[in-house]
């Protein structure tokens, strides 16, 4: 299984990705992890990746351009499956469960977006997301065994 993360700070993956289950994962050939940075796929020379929220609000959001740049381009050079998953992941998304586990992983590749901010623009879940996941909790309790 391929999983394709989009987020602004791939640095942060470092640890999580180089220790445990999944390093031993990836040291077997069973997964293997792909970081894209979302800045890569902005066009200003500072790579701004947030913006005011469309129509106006609180907060700052991601800008729905770099991020469907991002997808597009993982899924051209990836050359994955057009039934891929891409999974936004937020706060209110459905929670991973085994079912859901199982259902995910009958797909050869996984595209991730890793939320910032207030959130994303609207228009990524519209665009670019063919669900929206909370995985929080997972990692929450994965943390709380190895205390």
């Amino acid at each position: 299984m391929r999983f394709h993360v989009l987020t602004i700070f791939p640095g942060m993956f470092d640890g999580p990705m180089s220790e445990s289950i999944i390093s031993r994962a990836v040291e077997r050939g069973l997964v293997e992890i792909n970081l894209h940075d979302i800045r890569d796929y902005t066009t200003d020379k500072h790579h701004s990746v947030d913006d005011y929220p469309y129509g106006g609000g609180f907060g700052m959001v991601m800008k729905p351009e770099p991020i469907l740049r991002a997808v597009d381009s993982v899924k051209a050079g990836a050359r994955l499956e057009d039934s891929a998953p891409v999974i936004l992941l937020t706060p209110q998304g459905t929670p991973l469960t085994q079912p859901v586990v199982e259902r995910l992983a009958t797909h050869r590749d996984l595209i991730l977006i890793c939320g910032r901010y207030e959130g994303v623009d609207e228009r990524v879940r519209e665009g670019a997301a063919t669900c929206e996941s909370a995985w929080g909790t997972m990692f929450s309790v994965e943390v709380s065994w190895q205390l």
